[in-house]
Formats: structure tokens, C-alpha cells, sequence
């Protein structure tokens, strides 16, 4: 393995360190003072504008539909920039969404009115928003499972509820996994006869847009004081053109997203230490800056090592998904590791962030518990800790290892 990252790669995390470098984390609207209720009803828009100007919001995109033809190394190194400002821009789940158009749609994925070029050249240029529901019914089962599809016709009938869809009530589509259950499961033009495929069911990816009958959105926030959405889908008909029906495609996105959430964890836990560093260097008792007493320094240090496990699993990962290379454990062994150490990792160093700030932490008028919140978001978001220890040990029975 080598992780030195390319020169296009550090060219992404520059452009992306100039357009952040306008945002003020203490600017961002704090959860603790809406009481209960979200804290914008749209996401940044004049920021968004401005990845869309720095071409971040196409690096996975192929050069024919506009992009730089990037990886998810690329990606993560935005998006480790964008958690340490608390960006608000649905920027991983846009691209995420957008490279699963790119690598499992058909020509004519995103409809009649947008086929896939259209569609994904918009995306890139920030004129159309995606996202993905990626929580399932409670937020503890399986996505793809919220949701079953049934073909009719030229179109697919999906029923069943997705809860907190991140950005759902501005962005243009959301893509909702949806099973196929076994009986329904031979693709057209299959022979019925052959079962193989069918015992198990399949997923399917639909390009869901936002005002469509049959699709009812009900308000959630999250701990970061962000819309969510609970969409819920009644014989809701979308088009077989915006249907993504291959395999492996939910899998691959999930795999992304999961990624794209540890480098979001990094970069916030990243400068919550730095926060912190700060902090306890200025402020004296006894005559002395409290980072130099053992106690402090020591707590410290053990989230400074969060940090970097934090960072080499991540790229573990993501270089994983980029390269493709084959391993002892599929990759999403890689991907489960680093969600593990993402998840508890980023409480970890919140929590002592907090501790060693005392009450000043608790200010509303100093940015840590704003980060605090956003935290707990990303310990939890596509599973916490212990969910993907379970994931991990399926993994290792069904490969040992040895």
C-alpha cells in the first residue's frame, strides 16, 4: 500500500481547503437554540454555488460528463476539510449518488426528460442536487429492505418508509435502495425457470424526485439541528429509465457513503483537537498552562492516537474502493473497520474535548458544541459502532483468515 496521495488528488484537497476557508464554524446555526426545530430549511446554497464554481462537486465524474474523473480518495479529502468548518452541503451523499449514476445506470438512467449524461452534468454543475436514503425504516435494519419494488409495465411500484433522509426537502432526487422480493426477482427477458438468481431477492436503486405522487416526506431533525426527512413511498410509480437494476450497485454506494462519513468524522475530530490544543495551552491554573499538567496531556494523547487509527483505516478504505485490489476480506471488511474506529473514535474525542474545556465547552457562543452535535450524527449515520462489529464478524467466519 502507499498512501501518498496524487498530485490530483492534493490539488482536490486545496480547492477544497480555498472554498472552506470562507466559513466560520461559529456562524453555523447551533442546535441548542432552536429548541426541537431544524435550524434552516435549506442547506447552503451560496456555498454550494461556490463547489460548483471550484469543479468539487464533479471530482468523481468522468471527463465526458464534465468531471475530473477522481476517486473516493479524492472525495474523502474533500470532505475531510468540508466536517472540520461543519459545512453544511449534502456533498457526500450528491457525489456518492452521482458515481453510482456514473458506474451502474444505463444511458438513459435519470428519465426521459434527463438521461444519464444530462443528468449527470448537472449534478456536477451543482444545478441538480441528489441524495440518498440510506437509513431504512428505523435507522437498525437494512436499507434495502425498507422498501420493496414490484415491476408493472414499463415501470417499477415501490412501497415501504425510509427514515432520516439527510437534505430530502432540497435536493432534486433521492435515491431509495429497494428490494425485489424472491418471487419477483428474475429481471426481464430471464428465463423463469431458472431460479438462481431469485432466492434471495435483489436490490434495486430508483431516482425518486422530490414532488411525485405517491412520495410523502414527514419532518425529522437531527442532532445537528438539520432537516431530515421520513419519505414514505405509496405505490409511488417511477419509470424504468430511473431505475438502476444491477448488481452490486446498492452495495457500492452504501460502501461510498460509509467511506465518505469516516473522512467527515476525521476532519471534524481533526479540529476539535486542534480546538482543544488551543485551548488548554492558553488557559492557566496555578500559573501554569493546563497542557502541561500529565492529566491533561495524557488524555490528549490518547485521542491524538484515535486520530490517526482514524485516518489509516479510513484510507485503508477508501484506496480499497478506488483501486479495487483484492484482499484476505472483501472490501467492505475495510469499510467496517474504519466505520468501527470513525464511530468511536469521533465521541471519544468529543467527549474529552468537552472535559478538558469544562464549562467553557458548554458556551453557545463557542463552536465545540456545535461539533459536539455533529458528532453524535456521524457516530451514528449508516450504523454505529457496534453494528458494523457485527457486520465484521460475518465477514470473518465466512473468510477465515487463516
Amino acid at each position: 500500500m502507499d498512501f501518498t496521495f496524487t498530485e490530483e488528488q492534493q490539488a482536490a484537497a486545496e480547492a477544497a481547503q480555498g472554498v472552506f476557508a470562507g466559513v466560520a464554524p461559529d456562524g453555523v446555526p447551533s442546535p441548542a437554540l432552536t429548541r426541537g426545530a431544524a435550524v434552516a430549511d435549506d442547506f447552503d446554497r451560496a456555498l454550494w454555488a461556490r463547489l460548483a464554481d471550484a469543479d468539487l462537486l464533479s471530482l468523481l465524474l468522468d471527463p465526458e460528463y464534465g468531471g475530473a474523473g477522481l476517486d473516493a480518495v479524492a472525495l474523502c479529502l474533500v470532505l475531510r476539510e468540508s466536517a472540520k468548518v461543519l459545512a453544511r452541503v449534502p456533498l457526500l451523499e450528491s457525489c456518492a449518488a452521482a458515481a453510482a449514476v456514473q458506474a451502474y445506470g444505463g444511458p438513459a438512467a435519470g428519465g426521459a426528460a434527463a438521461p444519464k449524461a444530462a443528468l449527470l452534468t448537472a449534478v456536477g454543475r451543482g444545478e441538480i442536487v441528489l441524495t440518498v436514503a440510506s437509513h431504512g425504516r428505523t435507522g437498525h435494519d437494512p436499507a434495502e429492505l425498507a422498501v420493496t419494488a414490484r415491476q408493472d409495465g414499463d415501470c417499477w411500484i415501490l412501497d415501504g418508509v425510509q427514515t432520516a433522509v439527510p437534505w430530502a426537502h432540497g435536493a432534486d432526487y433521492t435515491v431509495v435502495p429497494a428490494h425485489v422480493p424472491a418471487q419477483l426477482a428474475p429481471r426481464a427477458g430471464a428465463d423463469r425457470a431458472d431460479t438462481g438468481h431469485a432466492e434471495a431477492g435483489r436490490t434495486i436503486l430508483a431516482l425518486v424526485p422530490r414532488d411525485h405522487a405517491g412520495v410523502v416526506r414527514a419532518e425529522q431533525v437531527s442532532t445537528t439541528g438539520e432537516r431530515l426527512a421520513e419519505v414514505r413511498l405509496e405505490s409511488a410509480r417511477i419509470g424504468a429509465a430511473d431505475v438502476i437494476d444491477a448488481d452490486g450497485a446498492w452495495e457500492w454506494l452504501r460502501g461510498l457513503l460509509t467511506t465518505g462519513t469516516c473522512a467527515l468524522a476525521l476532519g471534524l475530530g481533526e479540529n476539535v483537537l486542534r480546538m482543544t490544543a488551543e485551548y488548554t495551552g492558553r488557559r492557566e491554573q496555578f500559573g501554569f498552562p493546563v497542557a502541561t499538567f500529565q492529566a491533561v496531556a495524557v488524555q490528549a494523547a490518547d485521542r491524538y492516537i484515535d486520530l490517526r487509527a482514524m485516518e489509516a483505516t479510513l484510507w485503508q478504505a477508501a484506496w480499497r474502493i478506488a483501486s479495487g485490489t483484492q484482499g484476505a476480506l472483501p472490501t467492505a471488511g475495510d469499510i467496517a473497520v474504519a466505520k468501527i474506529w470513525a464511530s468511536e473514535g469521533v465521541r471519544r474525542i468529543v467527549q474529552t474535548a468537552q472535559h478538558l474545556h469544562g464549562g467553557f465547552g458548554a458556551d453557545v457562543e463557542y463552536p465545540l458544541h456545535r461539533y459536539h452535535a455533529w458528532a453524535k450524527h456521524l457516530e451514528l449515520s449508516l450504523g454505529p459502532a457496534a453494528a458494523h462489529e457485527e457486520a465484521l464478524g460475518d465477514l470473518l467466519a465466512a473468510h477465515p483468515l487463516g
